[in-house]
């Protein structure tokens, strides 16, 4: 098992934590903020917009089961990447689209994604490759959101399911709700 980490800012971490639980290979998802000024950001701060943060996930993932690539592809394809510093109704920079890479080689896959995404767009894609800087891992109520309060939250409710109808329609082969089925 050769587990490998990527750090992706696709709008609310919430929506995009929900995308990552459900495919296979991923062995862990956590939400958290990056790329900011202020140490030890709180949900409240970052929300705010002046911390320069943005929400985040930190996805572990099997490469023997799933490979970078298609993690990237997956993460293009559940948000849009055209939208600059907003998801829907979600504005700000905190909800940026954007990627930090690790290394040399996902800055490489990173980029090459961009491309594909970008060939499946009208419009220009703005998702940015930052520096890998620290991770706050956001507070202890974020995490597991969706199984845990996402479902009586109406904003959740309105925007994670198209997220994994989406995700279990373009990737069947990579949502674990339609291994089980």
């Amino acid at each position: 098992m050769a587990i490998e980490q990527v750090t992706l800012a696709g709008g609310c971490f919430w929506c995009t934590e929900a995308v990552f639980k459900d495919v296979v290979g991923v062995t862990s998802v956590e939400s958290g903020y990056i790329g900011g000024s202020v140490e030890n950001p709180t949900y409240r701060q970052v929300c705010g917009g002046d911390t320069g943060h943005a929400e985040a996930i930190r996805v572990g993932f099997d490469n023997d089961h799933v490979n970078l690539s298609d993690i990237l592809d997956i993460f293009f394809a559940t948000h849009d990447p055209t939208q600059l510093n907003r998801q829907g109704n979600d504005v700000g920079t905190q909800y940026r689209s954007a990627m930090f890479p690790a290394d040399e080689g996902q800055e490489r896959e990173m980029r090459a994604a961009i491309e594909r995404a970008q060939a499946d767009q009208t419009k220009p894609v703005v998702t940015t490759i930052e520096p890998m800087t620290t991770w706050y891992p956001a507070e202890d109520y974020h995490q597991d959101y969706w199984e845990t309060s996402g479902r009586s939250n109406p904003y959740c409710m309105a925007v994670i399911p198209p997220k994994l109808q989406k995700l279990r329609k373009s990737f069947a082969a990579r949502s674990r709700a339609q291994a089980v089925a």
